[in-house]
């Protein structure tokens, strides 16, 4: 094994052969804080149910919550969590993103993921497609954002490659 064999977090990488239709992760929980929801919406996205919280009161949300775009950012940064050994070329795309619920101030939340199909390249690069649905969810199980990520992943061909093709 050498040092390119192994994940940024030290396991080796997990190449397309060695994912599973129907593997499931779960990550660990946050709690959203009211400052964190309007630091990022100042920065990110600036309407103002997200970022005056004494406006927001007379929102629909009855307080300042979490832009989509932040619940998003927040998504990313759980799954790293769980799937970063996991050899991603990169991402393609998103299907069947729904926003369920509003993320408050308060709120816990964790991410699951579930590999949902597997197909290996038909142009025979060293790769494959692997969709995974994902849910952004409070720790009752309520779900607040829910999608399926296409992505592409090294075979190991590819890997011993130096990842190239």
């Amino acid at each position: 094994m050498t040092a390119t064999d192994l994940s940024p977090l030290g396991p080796p990488w997990r190449c397309f052969e060695d994912l599973k239709v129907g593997e499931q992760r779960q990550s660990a929980s946050r709690t959203v804080t009211e400052a964190e929801i309007v630091e990022f919406a100042r920065a990110h996205d600036p309407q103002w149910f997200h970022t005056d919280p004494e406006a927001a009161r007379a929102s629909v949300f009855g307080q300042v919550v979490a832009s989509g775009i932040h619940v998003l950012a927040m998504w990313r940064q759980l799954d790293h969590t769980i799937n970063s050994d996991i050899d991603f070329v990169c991402g393609v795309g998103w299907e069947h993103l729904r926003l369920k619920r509003a993320v408050r101030a308060g709120d816990t939340i964790h991410v699951t993921s579930e590999i949902i199909s597997l197909e290996p390249s038909r142009s025979g690069k060293p790769r494959g497609t692997a969709v995974t649905r994902y849910a952004v969810l409070l720790d009752d199980g309520t779900q607040c954002v829910t999608f399926e990520s296409i992505n592409l992943v090294y075979t190991r061909e590819g890997r011993s490659r130096g990842a190239g093709g």
